[in-house]
């Protein structure tokens, strides 16, 4: 089984770009011509335009870049329409040799956490069967909790080959008033910082780095070079760049010397750069993914 990191590090340089796609439907958002043919007033409805704009998203931009992070909080607004839509996403991005992050920030403790992890990655075991649900190729997770609610999410990835991205620094206008509080003698989401670091350096894959990334925000860009500084063997995965204010000069710290070592994700600045009524609204993804490239090629040459 080929190791999480080294399974990352080879797709981007495939794809020869670090680009991440979010995927967070909106109806508010979507293209009026899904919301006039979907639209029945029913969260069925919602969840069809939903799972109908994702698929088209990933024919899209699957030629282009190497990972899609779906959201799971706008499809299980949906209800159990909307899980079976973020199940169609994931398999669709994989059927195409995609890697997926599954956004769903989970934690708990014990046997809970357990099921969260078993239900991301290889499935729910049933009679000494593994039963897939999403099958992810990575989750992101709250460290709140502590590592005894980290270990049974480590415990499944690494069971399947997965792995996990830990909320480190974020890129809300909010994080810094619990993240940097001062915790003998530093700021807490820096203890955060060196316990990612240890529990992915027991399993570096080849490429150096272990399968346990941070989520790093693009809109704390002196803190994102700090961060790389201290804990080089990690990989970030760095939110709020394009529609949340972060630029290709606030992410180009993220990389290590090699041009590894961050994954750069865009949710609206890829997937809604048009207006709801804009017939062209394919040919504007596009665009904005071709675009949102060649910027971060700019400050990060493709390795």
């Amino acid at each position: 089984m080929i190791h999480f990191a080294d399974r990352l590090a080879e797709a981007v340089r495939a794809k020869r770009t670090p680009l991440c796609v979010g995927i967070d439907p909106r109806w508010e958002s979507l293209p009026a011509a899904l919301r006039r043919e979907y639209g029945d007033g029913t969260l069925a409805g919602v969840t069809r335009a939903y799972e109908a704009f994702g698929l088209r998203v990933l024919d899209l931009v699957s030629p282009l870049v190497a990972v899609v992070k779906p959201q799971s909080a706008f499809f299980e607004a949906c209800g159990p329409d909307g899980m079976r839509a973020l199940q169609t996403t994931l398999r669709n991005a994989r059927e195409r040799g995609l890697l997926t992050i599954l956004d769903g920030k989970r934690n708990d403790i014990s046997s809970t956490a357990s099921a969260y992890a078993d239900a991301a990655f290889d499935g729910t075991l049933v009679d000494g069967k593994r039963l897939p649900v999403w099958d992810a190729d990575a989750l992101t997770v709250n460290p709140y909790l502590g590592e005894d609610a980290v270990e049974p999410f480590l415990e499944a990835a690494r069971r399947s080959g997965r792995g996990l991205f830990v909320l480190l620094r974020t890129s809300n206008p909010g994080a810094g008033r619990f993240q940097g509080l001062d915790c003998r003698g530093k700021p807490l989401y820096r203890h955060i910082a060196e316990a990612i670091s240890e529990w992915g350096r027991s399993n570096r894959g080849s490429c150096g780095f272990g399968d346990v990334g941070a989520v790093v925000g693009a809109t704390h860009a002196t803190e994102v070079a700090q961060l790389r500084q201290l804990i080089p063997d990690v990989w970030f995965l760095v939110p709020g760049f394009g529609a949340q204010g972060g630029s290709a000069a606030d992410v180009a710290s993220a990389f290590r010397a090699n041009r590894l070592g961050a994954i750069i994700n865009s949710s609206r600045g890829i997937t809604f750069p048009f207006m709801p009524d804009d017939p062209q609204w394919e040919q504007a993804i596009l665009k904005a993914a071709r675009e949102t490239i060649a910027k971060l090629a700019e400050v990060v040459p493709a390795s």
